[in-house]
């Protein structure tokens, strides 16, 4: 007999509980036995009293608090962590899934097929309930995105219903940092990145509406378009990388130009006018360049990092300098000279960060 571990984050679920706890323990059979991992993470309801009684009344129950409002990816973190099962699964408090559906989830872990099975909303040929079609929009974008950095071929990212060997979880869970929703993308990247076998299992799915309940919003599809690319840009496959970097630079590019057309024209030397943009933009980049698309400290201690990185403003700079000069210099203008030397730094500035400064140990 394996046991299935399904975690169920709690918040403000009074309505919903019970019944989905009851729904739950449907599920188990002579194969497979049940413990549930409630963690209330600190309703202003009676959700943590209703959970207190049923593991009161029902073994397979745990029960875990947080004492203050920390989000749904807090609350899984807590209950991965505490969970004992071989498999261990996401169960949301509200009706949304069916979780009879983790029968057919939890088969290939069982035939060794798989280390990672996702539950899939969207290859399911059965009738649906329809609701919002731009959060279904944001759903496969973000799934899209995800699939374009981890090189996955999944159907639903976003999905609720992920279902693991414990032993994966267990490793993954002590890297993730996300509280709130951007815990799905954070999840995948890692399940990517670890290179473990991932199924897909459709799914029934009743959603809820925000008059119902439904908690999740536009600025967490935001925060999740940024966790695709903070945490899985850095191993994506290289056209992506360089099409981030495209963005990176451009905007680093765009802020040189503008800051030395603004300098140039208040009358300040050319000389000084070329390095303050050039050093000014210099610094935009880096911090893009570890917000979205390298590992920050990845081969080189900080000191490290800074010294390479000084290292290729040096070089960059140089370039920038003698090209913007020379073309100046063959009659090219003020704002044509400056913007292709600027591509021109585009093109090295990625080479350089991506092969030296942010080169990460073990990777060539």
């Amino acid at each position: 007999m394996k046991t299935l571990s399904l975690v169920i984050p709690v918040y403000n679920e009074e309505a919903t509980l019970s019944n989905i706890v009851n729904e739950v323990l449907k599920i188990q059979t002579e194969e497979i036995q049940l413990e549930l991992v409630l963690v209330d993470d600190c309703s202003s309801d009676n959700s943590y009293n209703i959970a207190l009684q049923i593991a009161d009344e029902i073994p397979c129950v745990k029960v875990f608090k947080h004492e203050k409002n920390m989000g749904k990816g807090a609350a899984l973190r807590t209950g991965f962590m505490s969970a004992t099962g071989d498999y261990i699964g996401i169960q949301d408090a509200d009706m949304e899934y069916e979780p009879k559906d983790y029968l057919k989830l939890i088969r290939p872990l069982l035939e060794d097929k798989a280390d990672v099975v996702y539950g899939s909303r969207y290859l399911q040929p059965d009738t649906r309930r329809i609701l919002y079609f731009w959060h279904t929009f944001m759903n496969k974008g973000l799934t899209l995105l995800t699939n374009m950095y981890t090189n996955l071929d999944i159907t639903d990212m976003e999905t609720c219903y992920k279902l693991f060997k414990r032993e994966v979880i267990q490793t993954i869970a002590p890297k993730l940092k996300e509280n709130r929703f951007g815990f799905e993308p954070e999840v995948t990247v890692y399940v990517a990145q670890g290179k473990y076998r991932v199924y897909e299992c459709a799914i029934s799915y009743n959603p809820r509406t925000f008059e119902e309940g439904k908690k999740i919003g536009a600025k967490d599809g935001l925060r999740a378009l940024y966790c695709i690319l903070h945490y899985g840009a850095h191993t994506a496959p290289l056209p992506m990388q360089f099409l981030l970097y495209l963005f990176i630079g451009g905007i680093s590019a765009i802020a040189n130009i503008l800051i030395f057309m603004t300098l140039i024209n208040s009358d300040m030397s050319l000389f000084y006018s070329v390095g303050i943009a050039f050093l000014i933009s210099a610094i935009i980049n880096y911090f893009l360049c570890i917000l979205l698309l390298f590992r920050h400290k990845a081969h080189w201690s900080t000191l490290g990092e800074i010294m390479s990185y000084v290292i290729t403003l040096l070089i960059m700079g140089s370039v920038d300098y003698g090209c913007t000069y020379g073309l100046i210099a063959l009659g090219v203008s003020n704002f044509g000279a400056k913007s292709i030397s600027s591509v021109i730094g585009v093109i090295g500035n990625f080479l350089l960060r991506k092969y030296f400064v942010f080169l990460e140990s073990g990777r060539k």
